[in-house]
Formats: structure tokens, sequence, C-alpha cells
């Protein structure tokens, strides 16, 4: 991970909404000079935020040539504006051209690069939760980039949490619907589980706490055991007790069915999105 010591990259981010908030908050804790962080936001509300949680960013109501110098562009706007948004980004590109990494959903990399023009990129997809430093996301590189390239994306990503890279473009659709929307999954069962608390008659306080606290702690266990979630799941399983007679509730209406039909569809999506996001306009 870079320091404080080491030179970081003049960086652009074209859109100034959660997720870029997640990456600049990252790459300052990580030694990032304020000075080297550009954020393209037409919006005022969103421009006077940052302004005041990260003072010291340069902030642009529109891409100019200001971004034309940064060695890193981050497209962090929502997918079905990017394509305008991107051809004006073509004409600032200079040369060496910039190591543009995409966090777009639903935006390959051949829309991006018959938008954009003589680039190298990257596609990523991080989650929500990288605004607390605890994302996951996965990178996709095509063979033009270089491993430098690929050093510094993970560097960058890394910021704000775990970095995996997939073999192919075709698996960030798979990842979308696994980590991207995957959260949700996670909060849905916390909502779930607060909610069967409280018809067993708990609190809504504490059955709400003790099912986030639990949801925490389990997922900080499988993060740390060197036992798989499988293990770690028969581990808190005894024959005849509480855990299996709850467990054989979810076996019976079929959970694992029920969880890789709602990752297909979600994967599937993904995919139509990429279809109609990647259309000219």
């Amino acid at each position: 991970m870079m320091s404080k010591q080491t030179e970081w990259p003049r960086l652009a981010l074209i859109g100034g909404g959660q997720m870029a908030r997640a990456l600049i908050g990252g790459w300052l804790a990580g030694g990032a000079s304020a000075e080297r962080i550009s954020v393209v936001e037409p919006s005022a509300d969103q421009r006077a935020w940052l302004a005041e949680h990260f003072p010291g960013i340069s902030l642009l109501t529109e891409a100019d040539e200001t971004i034309a110098h940064a060695t890193v562009w981050v497209l962090a706007v929502k997918p079905q504006r990017i394509a305008p948004i991107a051809r004006h980004l073509s004409h600032l590109i200079g040369a060496p051209p910039p190591l543009v990494i995409s966090i777009l959903a639903g935006i390959r990399l051949a829309d991006l690069g018959r938008w954009l023009g003589n680039t190298r990129l990257i596609r990523s997809m991080p989650n929500r939760p990288a605004l607390l430093g605890l994302g996951a996301t996965a990178l996709y590189a095509d063979s033009h980039i270089t491993p430098t390239d690929r050093a510094l994306a993970s560097q960058l990503l890394t910021a704000v949490g775990s970095v995996v890279w997939v073999d192919t473009e075709a698996d960030i659709d798979a990842v979308t619907a696994v980590s991207g929307s995957g959260p949700a999954y996670f909060f849905l069962l916390i909502e779930l589980l607060e909610a069967a608390g409280v018809a067993q008659g708990l609190s809504p306080d504490v059955a709400r706490k003790l099912a986030i606290d639990t949801a925490h702690g389990a997922a900080a266990l499988a993060r740390t055991s060197s036992d798989d979630p499988k293990t770690l799941r028969e581990q808190v399983t005894s024959e005849g007790g509480t855990t299996a007679a709850a467990l054989a509730v979810f076996k019976e209406a079929k959970l694992d069915q029920i969880v890789a039909a709602a990752v297909a569809a979600a994967t599937l999506r993904a995919q139509q999105l990429a279809d109609d996001f990647g259309r000219d306009p």
C-alpha cells in the first residue's frame, strides 16, 4: 500500500457520490495529498459536502484541462449518463493517456473504449461497505493493461477494502450479483431475523441489536477462521438442538435454491443493463 513517503499519482474522479467519497477517504487515510485529487461533480450540494469533508481537493463542475494531467481517472457517475460524459472526456486525453478505472455497473470495456478512444481501461465492481473501508472489489483488465497498471489499480482499490482480480469480463456480472448486490441480501436477513425475534416476544431494540451483532460476529469469525463456512456452521449445529431445528426449516424451504435463483437473476439483470447502457444514445 502506498504511504505518505510514496509519491501518489494525480487522481481524478468523474462523479462525487458515495463510492467516490469512500475512495477519497481511503486515499487520504493512506497518505495521499488532497492537492493531488480532483473531482468533477456538477451538483453544488455534492461539491459543498466534499469541500467540507475533504478540504484541499480540487472541485470542478465539469471536466476540463485540470484533469488532463491526472495519471488515473476513476469513472464514478451513474451508468446511464456515461456515454456523453465519456465522449467529452475523450477530448481531454493526452499523451501518455491516463489509466481509466470504471466502477460503473453495466458498462463494458468495449463500449468505454469506443467512447473514450485511446486510453487504458480497467473495470471494477466495489460495494457499499467500502464506505467503512470494508469493501470487496473485483477488477478485470484485458491483455493491454500492464502489470504496473494492475498493481496501481489494486493499490487504489485496496484503500477501501479487499481486492480480487477475475479472469473474464463476464465474471464482473457474477461479481455484481454476489458482492455488488450482496450487502442487500445480508441487510434483508438482518431485517427478517429482527422481525422474527420481535414475533417471539423480544423488544424491537433488543431484537435489532442481537441480529446486527450476530451478523457482525459471524462475518468476523468466517473471515478470520481457518475453517470454511460449512465447517463453522457444523460446529454450531448440535444434533437435535435448536440450531438444527432452524436449519431444517431452511432446508425444507430450499433456501439453497432460493439463493442460487436470486444470484442468477441479479447476474442476468447485470447482463441486460450492460446491453442497455452500452448503446449509443
